[in-house]
């Protein structure tokens, strides 16, 4: 699934090449990328529409429109948002024996502005989804969904100890949960909890002030290294010129079970938490235990 890095490389690329200009065609092609409205009003309500702002929360983008209204779109596990001109092949791989159709496959929805050029979403298992908020509606509907954003000055180590206070879910499980930290899904959570050397099975309420602030510079430094690399290409992911971004060649654990860690020379483990696929060295990455409560005294 497209993470932070991932979506906020297709946001700095699209910004500059779409702001200021207008929407003159809309196709949705699939109703499930609208569900549960029906996704003809909503291409009605998009034409005509000049972009007046990209932007990102979380894993969503974000296009503002003149009107005050918003387009926000989740890639989920396999979209991808591409900026093509018309009639541009957008094929993936080497050269092909036959020549095939320029149509994109696993097209769900096409914006036509006004320079010609075009904004499609693909999705080969359809879980992507967009939404047509009207002006004021998007800061409830996120703040409802998605917590603090972790690039941000906000993320200090001692929110980090508010929000994890008391919980008993695995590390790795609260580095996925979207309503605490934003954006960091199951490459991310592997790669920041072995820069911050926190074991993923660590119950998220053991951590002490000292693993508050590893865990942010591991977090930052993580996302921040995605982003340098344009995201990574395990699976589906492209750029929104179509093209694979390189993070997968700097992992430092993720996928990397059985080869050497880089910290410690022990052997990288691979194990499920959370039912997701997940990395680490067990030779570096500490353990913590769970907290006992203090025993309240009994009156006599």
């Amino acid at each position: 699934m497209p993470e932070l890095p991932e979506v906020e490389t297709i946001r700095r690329q699209i910004e500059p090449e779409v702001v200021g200009r207008t929407i003159v065609g809309a196709r949705i092609l699939d109703e499930r990328w609208t569900r549960p409205l029906p996704p003809a009003p909503i291409a009605g309500r998009l034409v005509g529409r000049e972009i007046v702002a990209v932007g990102r929360r979380g894993k969503y983008l974000l296009v503002g429109l003149d009107d005050g209204s918003t387009l926000l779109m989740h890639l989920r596990m396999t979209g991808n948002l591409l900026l093509a001109e018309r009639g541009e092949a957008r094929r993936f791989g080497g050269e092909r024996l036959y020549e095939s159709s320029i149509e994109p496959k696993y097209l769900k929805a096409e914006l036509e502005l006004d320079d010609g050029r075009l904004l499609r979403f693909t999705d080969p298992r359809r879980f992507g989804h967009a939404s047509l908020l009207g002006p004021g509606e998007l800061d409830s509907y996120l703040d409802a969904r998605i917590g603090i954003e972790p690039l941000g000055d906000e993320l200090t180590p001692e929110l980090i100890g508010r929000i994890a206070e008391g919980r008993t879910a695995p590390l790795k499980s609260f580095l996925l949960d979207q309503k605490g930290i934003a954006g960091i899904g199951n490459i991310y959570a592997d790669e920041a909890l072995f820069r911050a050397e926190l074991h993923p099975l660590s119950p998220a309420g053991s951590m002490r002030p000292e693993h508050w602030e590893a865990l942010r510079e591991g977090i930052v430094e993580a996302l921040e290294e995605g982003l340098r690399n344009g995201g990574a290409s395990i699976d589906d992911y492209r750029d929104s010129r179509g093209e694979q971004g390189s993070m997968q060649d700097e992992f430092l654990v993720h996928t990397r079970a059985g080869e050497e860690c880089p910290r410690c020379g022990g052997r990288i483990n691979r194990i499920v938490v959370g039912g997701r696929s997940t990395y680490f060295c067990p030779g570096c990455q500490v353990r913590l235990r769970r907290r006992r409560r203090p025993k309240r005294r009994t009156r006599r």
